[in-house]
């Protein structure tokens, strides 16, 4: 896939909104601070005019936002997920949005489910997992910040990640924002999935119990399970035409400390 344009749409905050296109959709997920927004500007090629935009408040983002690429599809990032300071409601009310979302009629024809390489996936991580394996939504794990680690952590983070969320190997990726490694792979996976799309009907499922309560109503930071070590920085702030506001840690340089370093690295999360 060649990324020719991209255009913010809308910003999505209840499902009784509609879109101005039934284009197929893919969404883009993960805790907060797993470098979504990064990932989504490396992927999209505005690296210099930002077109997900990064907020200075954790938490603040509370829609699904909608980018059209190439007039063929729309990237859909949800809400990030995981930050202990969101008040109870408003985690309530993304877990009735998302998961309104992924279930109902007009949703995703997959989703690209993100995990910061440094740590084991968390049960909410898993809890996505098998919530969007009972939708039948096709789902691909990609590894974020694997720059932070040596070739030997990469390749553990990627069998553990396989391992605790029951995966095959083809449906973990590896990410790097600074380096640019895993984009092309990540494009090309865009491209077979909404090539094998079927839009004629979406995959729909009713759960008796809430099931994504236990993702978006994750309130742990602290991470346990660190290959690497972190270092936060500022991110810039684009200009111009950009999405709403959405938070995250950004990359940091290659040169980090050895990745079995035992220091404790603690998220202070966003989206």
């Amino acid at each position: 896939m060649i990324i020719r344009t991209v255009e913010f749409v809308i910003s999505i905050a209840g499902l009784e909104q509609e879109l101005p296109s039934s284009l197929p959709q893919v969404a883009f997920s993960g805790r907060s601070n797993v470098g979504k927004s990064s990932l989504i500007n490396t992927l999209l090629g505005r690296t210099r005019k930002k077109i997900a935009r990064v907020s200075a408040q954790p938490g603040k983002t509370r829609t699904l936002n909608y980018y059209q690429v190439n007039d063929e599809f729309f990237l859909v990032d949800l809400p990030g997920f995981g930050y202990a300071k969101v008040p109870g409601p408003v985690r309530e009310s993304w877990r009735v949005l998302v998961e309104g979302y992924l279930s109902g009629d007009g949703g995703p024809v997959g989703v690209v489910h993100l995990v910061d390489s440094r740590y084991e996936p968390k049960e909410s991580d898993r809890k996505m997992v098998e919530f969007l394996a009972t939708l039948g939504l096709p789902t691909l794990i990609v590894l974020t910040k694997t720059d932070k680690l040596n070739k030997r952590a990469r390749d553990v983070s990627a069998r553990r990640a396989e391992e605790v969320l029951e995966l095959a190997e083809d449906q973990v990726l590896q990410f790097s924002v600074k380096t640019g490694a895993g984009k092309e792979e990540l494009l090309e996976a865009l491209d077979g999935l909404l090539g094998a799309a079927d839009k004629t009907s979406s995959p729909l499922a009713q759960l008796d119990a809430d099931p994504l309560a236990a993702v978006v109503g994750d309130s742990t930071v602290e991470e346990s399970g660190e290959i690497g070590t972190e270092t936060r920085e500022t991110v810039e702030v684009g200009e111009a035409r950009r999405g709403p506001e959405v938070r995250e840690g950004d990359e940091q340089d290659l040169n980090e400390p050895d990745p079995q370093s035992s220091r404790t690295d603690a998220e202070s999360g966003s989206t």
